[in-house]
């Protein structure tokens, strides 16, 4: 898979990838206006060309008490991330070329308040989704919010995830699941305090599903 030819469905506003991005980002924006006081730790595994944070922060009145670390190993889509969060001045976005998959990568930026796991539990198996989901805790501060995606394709996990998010201390605030699309997009608000350090390694990223 090429992933920098696969970010440009992003450029179609028809396509089911600028959908789930769109849904993204208000939850992105949702979490931001509920707490529009004091500072925010944003973590995000995968991220790509890190679209759904820069996108929102660019344009966000109070972003610069927004702080947070962009996890991507591709060093062509970090490289653009990077570029992005500098040319719109977001200082305090830093994007680092790591592996996702494993704790040591958010060293230093966890716990979070906004936490975004999005384009990975589609491209990784079922028991490293269930997994990282019972993990999350050690990511979150107490009132985190986690976005999350996961497409529609066999074996469709959702309904899984969304009840292994809520043993694992979580609440649903929306689950975006719209007819005739691919995509879902979950948003879930952790109850619990932060829990003990997450184990070595979250999950091993696959191959491209959806």
């Amino acid at each position: 898979m090429d992933w920098l030819e696969w970010h440009q469905d992003y450029d179609d506003e028809s396509s089911d990838l600028s959908g789930r991005l769109r849904s993204v980002q208000r939850s992105i924006r949702t979490h931001l206006d509920a707490h529009s006081d004091g500072p925010i730790r944003v973590i995000s595994a995968c991220a790509g060309q890190g679209r759904d944070l820069i996108e929102v922060l660019a344009t966000y009145p109070t972003r610069d008490r927004v702080t947070g670390r962009l996890v991507e190993l591709d060093p062509r889509l970090a490289e653009t991330a990077r570029t992005a969060a500098a040319a719109n001045g977001l200082t305090g976005i830093e994007v680092v070329e790591a592996d996702a998959g494993a704790s040591e990568s958010y060293a230093g930026a966890v716990p979070a308040d906004l936490v975004l796991f999005c384009g990975v539990f589609g491209n990784i198996t079922p028991a490293d989704t269930e997994a990282t989901v019972r993990a999350l805790p050690a990511f979150c501060t107490p009132g985190a919010t986690v976005i999350w995606t996961r497409g529609r394709h066999a074996p469709d996990i959702r309904q899984d995830i969304r009840a292994w998010f809520t043993e694992a201390g979580f609440e649903e605030l929306a689950f975006d699941a719209p007819d005739g699309v691919a995509w879902s997009v979950g948003t879930n608000r952790y109850l619990g305090p932060t829990a003990p350090a997450a184990p070595e390694r979250l999950f091993t990223f696959t191959s491209y599903l959806t």
